[in-house]
């Protein structure tokens, strides 16, 4: 899987060369996923290799950087046999092709625990010009690509937590969790247009706050505005209580950013190239506060919409163990 890449050097050395082309510069991210935290143990090995790459994709894409290269390392249980790794390598051979990176490296240890899969992608993007998360300014209006909550809403329906669904919403949530879909071919249009720019992995609202705090400032969201998929909808619809699952779910890997309100066109243009929606869904304001970032959600009646948390955190009170309970 590292041939096309010479620096890789065929994986037969202890280290890789790279370099980005003339007037780029390297844009490196890492990102770790564990059985039954970030996935269900059952979880089929393709899929495991597809997403932890993929998470870490979207992130460069948030960036407006072009996928180059990854390391992979590998940290499996004695459980884990040739077949797992087979079929786990097949995954990751997919998505190298899909989205024209390269692995160029990385290491393999055991453990005792659950597996733990760690990525450390390479991107490019002209020099000094990533869209970060500092770069919100009041009345910028905040955009995200395609739909929210699906994965949340996903992982309950593979929970058992949901019923009532149709099988082909079930299986539509289900894929939305199993296999996030990075906005890679949107990313690089971000750049000159996007003022502040995150993936959504911990939850719409959680990440929007990220942003915020970052650029000192405050938002609101139109509750109504969010683009939900119809399996979202549907589910809602039985149970309005689930549009907090969806807004603070985590696990969409779409990308949140603001624009000043004349970027609008541009990226509508920009949706329609990357066959991927953008949706307005609120408005940057003036922090009220020198010292922490609030981020309001309002009904359609205007209303603030109360949140028991706002979405995932690592060692928090919220836990999106994967798989079904017990």
């Amino acid at each position: 899987m590292a041939r096309a890449f010479p620096g890789a050097y065929g994986l037969l050395d202890d280290a890789a060369v790279i370099g980005p082309v003339p007037g780029n510069e390297l844009v490196v991210k890492t990102d770790t996923i564990v059985a039954s935290v970030d996935f269900p143990p059952e979880t089929a090995p393709d899929l495991v290799a597809r997403k932890a790459l993929r998470v870490n994709l979207s992130d460069l894409a948030a960036k407006g950087a072009l996928p180059r290269a990854y390391l992979l390392d590998l940290v499996l249980p004695a459980s884990v046999d040739e077949r797992w790794i087979a079929e786990f390598a097949s995954g990751l051979r997919h998505d190298q092709a899909e989205y024209g990176i390269h692995l160029i490296g990385g290491d393999l240890s055991s453990t005792p625990g659950p597996v733990t899969i760690a990525v450390c992608a390479l991107g490019e993007a002209p020099i000094g010009s990533i869209v970060r998360r500092g770069g919100a300014r009041p009345d910028d209006i905040i955009f995200v690509t395609g739909s929210i909550g699906d994965a949340a809403l996903g992982l309950d329906a593979l929970r058992g937590a949901l019923t009532g669904l149709d099988d082909d919403s079930r299986r539509f949530l289900l894929d939305r969790y199993r296999l996030p879909q990075p906005r890679v071919a949107l990313g690089p249009g971000l750049i000159g247009v996007a003022t502040a720019a995150i993936d959504v992995s911990d939850g719409l609202i959680a990440d929007l706050r990220h942003l915020c705090e970052v650029s000192r400032v405050d938002a609101i969201v139109e509750a109504r505005s969010v683009p939900l998929s119809p399996a979202a909808r549907q589910v809602i619809a039985a149970n309005p209580e689930r549009l907090a699952t969806a807004l603070t779910g985590g696990d969409d890997y779409e990308v949140l950013l603001t624009a000043p309100p004349d970027a609008a066109e541009r990226l509508g243009a920009l949706a329609r190239s990357a066959a991927t929606p953008i949706t307005p869904i609120g408005r940057i304001t003036r922090s009220l506060q020198q010292d922490a970032s609030r981020v309001l959600v309002l009904d359609p009646g205007g209303r603030a919409i109360p949140l028991s948390a706002e979405g995932w955190t690592h060692f928090g009170q919220r836990n999106r163990q994967a798989g079904p309970p017990g």
